[in-house]
């Protein structure tokens, strides 16, 4: 039996009838500064190369800014772990911080600008992004047919993700077809998968960068629904679909299978190039 003396346990039942509202305006929060993160993790993958997935990078921020909002109620006792570029300030950096401090040197004005939520449209790799806002701390569904390991067999015809996005009118924005829809089944090559996709004209070597694998069926699909099926940028001759050897199919059964039952699948061999 629970005490409702307890000053504690009558704060925690107040929270708990709170948490849903709370959590709500929380997510209406980071829907604000979404665009800012979504454009920021296009621009990472476009400069760094295909092993970023921005869908993992934007989650990552999303938990960092919740971590760090913390200290906004710390006691003073305990501190939030600060991120390794945080914690490494050079000795130089601080010594400039202190001696402005001494001056009085005011803080920077802000520039000017556009506010959170007002249109970034013209922005490089933002058009249209505004219609597919990603939905904080909503898990992505991995169930259905779709998410069938059976489905994967000796027949079943793959494509690049490289190739996806250009069939779909995504080419010069690589990695927005996997935020955009985060409920596709993608499969990162390791380096055997590679070295066969190679050998079979099917890509170039590309060193340490990452290669994904769609199912040529989810991308038609995709192409035929509305947001697609209209466009003038589709190109569905980009998709060069191939079947791959058994052995690997049977190795995406089992990633997709890890998948479904939320479990985490190791990143590939390959180190970042």
């Amino acid at each position: 039996t629970r005490s409702f003396t307890d000053p504690s346990v009558s704060m925690d039942l107040l929270r708990a009838v709170l948490q849903p509202s709370i959590n709500e305006e929380i997510r209406g929060v980071f829907n604000k500064y979404m665009k800012f993160f979504q454009t920021a993790a296009i621009n990472v993958r476009d400069n760094v190369g295909e092993e970023v997935d921005p869908e993992q990078l934007i989650q990552e921020t999303c938990r960092s800014c919740l971590e760090q909002a913390k200290l906004l109620f710390s006691d003073g006792k305990k501190v939030v772990p600060r991120l390794p570029h945080e914690q490494a300030v050079p000795k130089r950096a601080r010594q400039m911080d202190e001696e402005l401090s001494r001056r009085g040197s005011p803080i920077p004005k802000k520039r000017k600008g556009r506010p959170p939520g007002q249109s970034l449209s013209n922005d490089r790799g933002v058009s249209g992004m505004a219609a597919w806002k990603l939905k904080v701390s909503e898990p992505v569904k991995r169930d259905g047919p779709k998410w069938d390991p059976s489905r994967l067999t000796e027949t079943t015809t793959f494509v690049l993700g490289s190739r996806a996005n250009k069939a779909l009118g995504m080419g010069g924005t690589r990695g927005r077809l996997y935020i955009k829809h985060p409920h596709l089944f993608k499969y990162a090559a390791d380096p055997q998968d590679k070295h066969w996709l190679t050998e079979q004209q099917h890509m170039r070597a590309i060193g340490g960068k990452m290669a994904y694998l769609l199912i040529e069926e989810d991308i038609r699909d995709l192409a035929a629904s509305e947001d697609y099926r209209d466009s003038v940028d589709l190109r569905l001759e980009e998709l060069k679909p191939f079947i791959p050897p058994a052995w690997m199919t049977e190795k995406m059964q089992k990633y997709m299978e890890t998948l479904r039952r939320g479990g985490d699948v190791p990143p590939p061999e390959d180190p970042p190039e």
